[in-house]
Parts: structure tokens; C-alpha cells; sequence
């Protein structure tokens, strides 16, 4: 979800075409149409998910695009996602690495309605969704099963507390292989002397951090040491070519914690 005080700010709510609605026990499910751009919100107000209507696989956000970045140190074969919303970061996984599995966690069976009748969430062997608290589908995550964890649990207006408890940090560890990354997305940026980064440097190797336009920080945390990667490097202009974000960009902007 991107950050509410750049939602105050920009806002299409107000201009946009509601063309779904619905509700179930947790609340409001909007998906608004504004030019090219369509929309998933809880509340009318704070932007979940967005994509370009003509190319769903791409994502819009620049954080979103930022939680990509650790693909560009590996060729992951299984990608956990913690908080479906519109399905972005799944197809984005699903069409950058075609033999990549992606497994997905929503709370909401009619989130993931909604992401595959109006977000383009791919029919396929390879993405399987859990409706399910992602603390209890963590903990059923077999031990060093996954090579990416990307964390992005929002309910209508703010973070799910889940994200920044201590058991969380443990549970991805456990459920990470021994190269893997823990991406999270945060509204603001944690006390890098706290106790959540002490926790984060506990269990992980390398900590980095990304702070979006909209002032969305991504951290990373991986389990190992690893080799850097120059924004000009060719393999960055390869993946460039199978999903157009701007990998050189946004990989000059990480920096190391």
C-alpha cells in the first residue's frame, strides 16, 4: 500500500470510475478506473494495488517495483508473497521467471476474486493462493522452502502490526532458504538502532533499505553476504528487457544499513 501522506496528496478517487464494489466482514472492496490506470482501495482513500490496464504484469508503484530488486541477485525458483491485494507482485514473478512457483497469502477470498476478474492474476500451475492469516501460513511454510519472501500486509488505512512483531522476523528466516531474501514494505521507515533491526540483524546477514517517492521504505534483509551489482550491469539491462521498470535506477538508489 503506498504511504498515506502522499495519498493526501494524490488522490483520483474523486475522478475515477467505480466500476466494482463489493463488501465482505472486513470491509469495503473498491476497484476505480482512472485513464489507463485501474485501481484496488478498502476505503476510497488508500491505493492497495494499481496497474496499467494494457500491461498487468507490470507494476505501477515504484515501491512495488522496488521489492523486485533482490531478483537481480539470483534466479529464484520459489517466491512467497504475504498480502495478495490486486496480484501485482505475482504476476510480475509469474511472467519475469517462467519456471519460477509463486505462492501467494491473502486474508480476503474476495480480494482474490477480485484480482483475478479485474487485475489480470494469471490461471496457472505455477501461482497457488492461500486464503489465510500469513501468520499462521508462515508457520506452515516447510523450513528453508522459499528463496524470496515479499511482505506487504496493509489493512484499510495502515500497516498489519504483524510485519514488525519479533516472530514474524523468525518465522521468514525459518521459511527462507540459505540464500534467500526477506523483503518488507513499510509506510515509515523503522529505527535502524531499534529493536526490530536488532531482530532483522539476528537472523540476516545484509541489511538494505529503499526509500520510495511516496514515501514507502523498502528494507531487505538476506541471509547471506553477497556481491554487489553496478547499476550498468548487463545482467540489469536483461532484465530490463523482460520487465520494463528501471532496474538501474532503482538499484542506485538501495543503500546498505
Amino acid at each position: 500500500m503506498l504511504a498515506p501522506d502522499f495519498l493526501k496528496e494524490h488522490s483520483m478517487f474523486n475522478k475515477g470510475e467505480i466500476i466494482h464494489h463489493s463488501r465482505d466482514k472486513l470491509g469495503s472492496i473498491l476497484v476505480i478506473d482512472y485513464r489507463k490506470h485501474r485501481v484496488l482501495t478498502f476505503n476510497s482513500v488508500f491505493e492497495q494495488s494499481k496497474i496499467d490496464r494494457r500491461y498487468p504484469h507490470v507494476p505501477v508503484h515504484e515501491y512495488n517495483r522496488a521489492m523486485l530488486l533482490p531478483a537481480a541477485f539470483g534466479n529464484p525458483r520459489h517466491v512467497t508473497i504475504l498480502g495478495l491485494g490486486g496480484g501485482v507482485m505475482a504476476s510480475a514473478f509469474h511472467h519475469l521467471y517462467p519456471k519460477c512457483r509463486v505462492h501467494a497469502v491473502e486474508l480476503r477470498q474476495a480480494v482474490l476474486e477480485v484480482a483475478q476478474e479485474y487485475f489480470g492474476l494469471p490461471d496457472s500451475d505455477r501461482l497457488k493462493v492461500t486464503i489465510a492469516d500469513a501468520r499462521n501460513a508462515l508457520s506452515d511454510i516447510p523450513a528453508a522452502s522459499t528463496d524470496m519472501i515479499l511482505a506487504d500486509l496493509y489493512n484499510a488505512d495502515r500497516m498489519s502490526p504483524t510485519q514488525a512483531q519479533r516472530q514474524f522476523v523468525e518465522g521468514c528466516s525459518r521459511a527462507l532458504s540459505p540464500d534467500g531474501w526477506l523483503v518488507l514494505n513499510y509506510h515509515r521507515t523503522p529505527d535502524p538502532e531499534g529493536p526490530y533491526f536488532r531482530q532483522l540483524r539476528k537472523h540476516f546477514a545484509v541489511l538494505l533499505v529503499f526509500k520510495s517517492k511516496t514515501n514507502n521504505t523498502i528494507v531487505y534483509a538476506s541471509k547471506r553476504p553477497f556481491e554487489a551489482i553496478h547499476p550498468k550491469d548487463p545482467a540489469l539491462a536483461s532484465l530490463e528487457k523482460r520487465l520494463p521498470i528501471d532496474w538501474s535506477r532503482l538499484m542506485s538508489r538501495v543503500s546498505r544499513l
